[in-house]
């Protein structure tokens, strides 16, 4: 019996030796999940610009309802600045 564990340890050594040395499968590619935050980087942002941006949450990030709603806000002042009217509330 102490013959049948000593060659699972060994197996398993082995294993373990053979992933570090990096034959066998590897792990998936990392790739970033994170939505791409899209706003042009140069010239004058539009209201529609803040309306379509989105942000990548994290553990202790932001309140996505608090910047839903300044962004709207934000958006709407823009728009009444571009065509001259008094921002709706």
């Amino acid at each position: 019996m102490i013959w049948f564990f000593s060659v699972l340890i060994v197996l398993a050594i082995g294993g373990v030796a053979v992933v570090l040395a990096g034959h066998g499968a590897p792990l998936a590619p990392a790739y970033d999940d994170r939505p791409d935050v899209r706003v042009q980087a140069d010239g004058p942002l539009t209201a529609s610009d803040l309306l379509n941006v989105r942000f990548s949450t994290a553990l202790r990030g932001y309140r996505a309802s608090e910047v839903d709603m300044l962004l709207a806000r934000l958006a709407r002042e823009l728009e009444s600045k571009d065509t001259g009217t008094s921002p709706e509330a």
